[in-house]
């Protein structure tokens, strides 16, 4: 996989975030502990936290604490945020570099893909609580589907904090956004 993926999934959570309007801020999202301001914060600094890794090889000390970017302007941060994590995901040997994260090392060839999955899932969090449509990207929500199928096993589910809750059965006649968004434990 490549930064190209993530490129694309960034896209698609760049034009989410430009239509989540002020009044939305305190909302709820599928994401059980988080408002809409929560996950924009997550979505925004989930793109410092992939460019640091990716540039230096290691999680931020302080585990990527950010500001609130939902009291700025945050389609602006977001957008400088993502630009500096594809070129840090592009960098000559970004995808062999061995990367520490809190949860296990892994090369960047693997950690782009679980970024590209995070920013896609939370993009389709953010659709979903702000009444957005969520057939989001089909072609490129077919492939984390595919991938994420292949990667997350029973051990990484269960009730916060682990990262998925329980799949949900989605019919394969819904987006494949919403396949993806079941199958990472999203009530779809």
């Amino acid at each position: 996989m490549s930064a190209d993926l993530l490129e694309r999934s960034l896209g698609v959570a760049g034009g989410v975030l430009a239509n989540v309007k002020p009044e939305q801020l305190d909302d709820p999202t599928p994401c059980q502990s988080w408002k809409v301001r929560d996950l924009i914060n997550h979505v925004v600094g989930g793109t410092y936290f992939f460019s640091t890794v990716a540039e230096t090889g290691a999680a931020p000390a302080d585990g990527g604490d950010a500001p609130d970017f939902a009291s700025t302007d945050f389609n602006a941060a977001f957008t400088e945020g993502a630009k500096r994590a594809v070129t840090a995901f592009r960098a000559p040997d970004a995808m062999e570099k061995t990367m520490k994260l809190p949860f296990g090392e892994f090369p960047g060839s693997a950690f782009v893909m679980i970024a590209t999955t995070d920013a896609f899932t939370h993009a389709w969090d953010l659709a979903r609580a702000t009444g957005q449509s969520t057939d989001l990207d089909p072609e490129l929500a077919d492939q984390l589907l595919t991938n994420s199928r292949g990667f997350i096993s029973d051990g990484f589910r269960g009730p916060e904090p682990m990262p998925f809750a329980a799949a949900v059965e989605v019919p394969d006649s819904e987006p494949k956004a919403d396949q993806l968004a079941g199958f990472l434990g999203r009530k779809v």
